[in-house]
């Protein structure tokens, strides 16, 4: 029993003496000492390994290795291009020589260079091609424009110029007008282009509109045969052809189906060829 054994114990005690007990008693206390210090050598060990593991470099990864060299080239690259951009802008290494103008045939030639007004020498990279573009525009002949850098050395100005596709006898002369009702030149008329009557020619004049709609919808061996378009208003189109027989248009609408159908008509002997209703075409 507990009891008993502790009782034992005690009457063991009793029996020793005090040479014995004092031995016992200093290796219990170095045991103690020991245990002691080993706990204190396992926390100061267990210390380091948690202060080492959080100062301790991360190792540095491959993608990171490739990330840097990647932005150190882009560095360069974006240096070097920044670099070459200031030398040709500020510098003639890369300027104007050469002035190429395609697609001119009435437009004299000096007045189109006249109206680009770059100067020899200039840095291609500092020529505002669409303020050139818009100086040329201003040219009463010119359809569109296209400026284009041509390095090293050129300047390429395509043109594309306003065609007649009607004429009309003023005062001052016979005017030249384009699809768009464009009174473009003074001019003697060419040759198999009609005149036009309205009263007041023009692109936004709706009678010229309506009569340049309807002679740009013909085929091409209908409209070589017209020489006169008249348009009082835009419901009462006609066409007086160059053997004298007249064609009766009316309206813009279903101009298509007209075109088609007097092209056929034009085949049959007559003087009048009405083709107002498509769906009813008459010969007189």
């Amino acid at each position: 029993m507990p009891g008993e054994v502790a009782t034992a114990s005690d009457e063991q005690e009793a029996f020793e003496g005090p040479r014995r007990r004092a031995r016992r008693e200093r290796e219990q206390r170095r045991a103690a000492a020991a245990r002691a210090r080993a706990i204190e050598d396992a926390r100061r060990e267990a210390k380091q390994k948690v202060t080492a593991a959080a100062t301790a470099p991360k190792a540095v990864g491959r993608g990171v290795v490739r990330g840097l060299k990647l932005i150190t080239w882009l560095i360069v690259f974006v240096a070097i291009s920044i670099g070459l951009g200031l030398v040709l802008y500020f510098t003639p290494v890369m300027s104007v020589r050469n002035l190429v103008i395609d697609g001119v045939q009435d437009i004299p030639r000096d007045e189109v260079v006249a109206a680009v007004a770059v100067r020899t020498g200039t840095p291609l990279l500092q020529v505002d091609t669409d303020k050139v573009a818009n100086r040329v525009a201003n040219i009463r002949r010119v359809a569109s424009v296209r400026v284009q850098r041509e390095y090293p050395s050129s300047l390429r100005i395509t043109v594309v110029e306003r065609t007649a596709v009607a004429v009309k006898e003023l005062p001052d002369g016979t005017h030249l007008f384009d699809r768009d009702g464009v009174d473009f030149a003074t001019a003697p008329p060419p040759p198999g282009v009609p005149y036009l009557d309205v009263e007041q020619p023009g692109p936004r004049d709706p009678s010229t509109k309506a009569a340049l709609a309807v002679l740009t919808a013909l085929r091409p061996e209908v409209a070589g045969q017209v020489r006169r378009i008249a348009a009082p208003s835009v419901a009462s189109i006609t066409l007086t052809l160059t053997d004298g027989r007249e064609v009766i248009w009316g309206t813009t609408d279903r101009t298509d189906e007209k075109a088609e159908k007097l092209a056929a008509l034009l085949t049959q002997p007559g003087h009048t060829y009405d083709v107002s209703s498509p769906d009813l075409p008459t010969v007189k």
